[in-house]
């Protein structure tokens, strides 16, 4: 057994002997007052403080053994349980809660705790799970002092961070469980407000890749890295081979694809495809006068270097699926003239949409370990839900959403978690219980949701 494994079953059972006596096991729901230390750079950007510590009583949990994986453990039923609905056959709990700060985009570590971003709060958490009963043991506050942290990927023993101007990257120690360097690996990202989360992922390639979004809703970006996914070799160069390497202005060299308005995630499929999707441009005036239902939220654009992709000129007019591949369409109410050498026939066209307003954030394929066959291989999405319809009828879900991936193309769609927005009220109304923004798998093949809204995070298993 590998030493940092003797060690947290050390931990975790002294942890259980000093409990022993009380009537139920009690975890701390906030963040500890300590902040694991890691070496500074040279920066201006203020330490944030972790909230005091608080505690919550942890339900009993049970194990549940399905025909498609190993045994998992699953919490009594709760609140989040009873809120909200999953497919028959799996089952949903609360991981951890009252985490402050917005938590946002997750990975799980070489320790197999689950690490998350806390964007307001300027810091990443460690939730680790030692006794395997499905609950987070403890908030525990590990880096701090970022800048707007949002994306976030694990390479062996680094923890690369996007924040909103920078990438950085922070050491692990298996050995003291602590983050024991810290460096910059590039401020070649454009910072500043409008859509202000970077995303980061490690192609297949080895090459590291960030999403920016817009600085506006609708507006020619005049730093052409904004709206864009850009490529980067892992120590923040830029690669030869990028379609603009040799660009004369330095910032395009980065430019991987663009005309993305806000790419809020994207990933490699089986197959090597990027596939990233898309949040679209608010106030489009529909044919009943009302920004309801235009344009259609891209799900799936399949990426590819140095094309253009629609914004803000053009956009996706097809609903769902578009296996025929059918144009973009001309954007009439933008006040920008397309330039000459463009055409809404050059922008890519996308591989899946859904409704306007629905607001895909993270998003992840599903993997062998707990659920079933037959939902291994689609792809599922954070709807963040809308905030700005005006048609109490249109008002989009803060769900995830499963698409369903047959032959390697997605061709529909159906809700897998719901129950977040409050009837009659849009998810931004805040009277939600809540709104994900962030679904992957863990090591232990079960879904892990985040709720950026009510800040916690959910555990979906299959029970069947």
């Amino acid at each position: 057994m590998k030493s940092k494994h003797i060690k947290l079953l050390l931990l975790g059972a002294l942890n259980l002997y000093l409990l022993a006596g009380c009537a139920s096991f009690v975890l701390t729901d906030q963040p500890s007052a300590s902040v694991t230390p890691f070496l500074p750079i040279t920066s201006t950007m203020e330490p944030t403080n972790p909230p005091d510590t608080a505690t919550t009583e942890l339900p009993a949990s049970t194990v549940v053994a399905t025909e498609a994986s190993t045994p998992l453990a699953l919490p009594a039923e709760d609140e989040a349980s009873a809120r909200l609905s999953v497919p028959d056959g799996f089952a949903i709990r609360i991981y951890a809660q009252n985490l402050l700060g917005k938590p946002r985009f997750m990975a799980f570590g070489p320790d197999d705790a689950l690490y998350i971003s806390m964007t307001n709060g300027g810091t990443i958490m460690r939730l680790p799970d030692l006794n395997q009963d499905g609950l987070a043991d403890s908030n525990e506050v590990v880096i701090s002092g970022l800048n707007q942290p949002h994306g976030l990927e694990w390479q062996g023993e680094w923890l690369y961070v996007a924040e909103n101007d920078r990438i950085e990257r922070f050491r692990y120690s298996s050995e003291t469980g602590l983050f024991e360097q810290r460096e910059l690996v590039t401020d070649n990202i454009p910072g500043g407000g409008g859509h202000y989360t970077r995303t980061l992922h490690f192609g297949p390639d080895g090459m590291l890749y960030v999403s920016a979004g817009s600085s506006c809703n609708v507006c020619k970006e005049a730093d052409p890295r904004r709206a864009a996914i850009l490529r980067f070799n892992p120590d923040g160069s830029i690669p030869a081979d990028n379609p603009f390497a040799s660009d004369a202005d330095s910032r395009k060299q980065a430019v991987w694809a663009w005309g993305l308005r806000n790419s809020v995630d994207f990933l490699w499929t089986p197959t090597g495809a990027l596939w990233a999707n898309l949040n679209g441009r608010d106030n489009l005036i529909d044919s009943n006068g009302l920004p309801d239902s235009l344009p259609p939220e891209v799900i799936v654009f399949q990426i590819s270097p140095g094309q253009f992709y629609g914004w803000p000129y053009c956009y996706s007019s097809v609903m769902g699926s578009n296996p025929d591949a059918i144009p973009q369409v001309l954007d009439t109410q933008s006040n920008l003239r397309l330039p000459d050498e463009l055409s809404c026939d050059q922008a890519v066209p996308a591989l899946f949409t859904d409704l306007a307003h629905s607001a895909p954030l993270g998003m992840s394929l599903g993997q062998a370990g707990n659920f079933p066959s037959d939902y291994q291989s689609d792809l599922y999405v954070a709807y963040h839900g809308s905030w700005n319809v005006e048609n109490p009828d249109a008002i989009r879900d803060c769900k995830v959403e499963r698409i369903v991936i047959e032959n390697g193309i997605p061709v529909r769609n159906e809700v897998f978690v719901n129950g977040w927005r409050t009837p009659g009220s849009s998810c931004g109304s805040g009277s939600a219980y809540g709104r994900p923004a962030d679904v992957i798998f863990g090591p232990d093949g079960a879904m892990y949701i985040s709720d950026d809204a009510a800040g916690r995070i959910y555990r979906v298993i299959s029970v069947q």
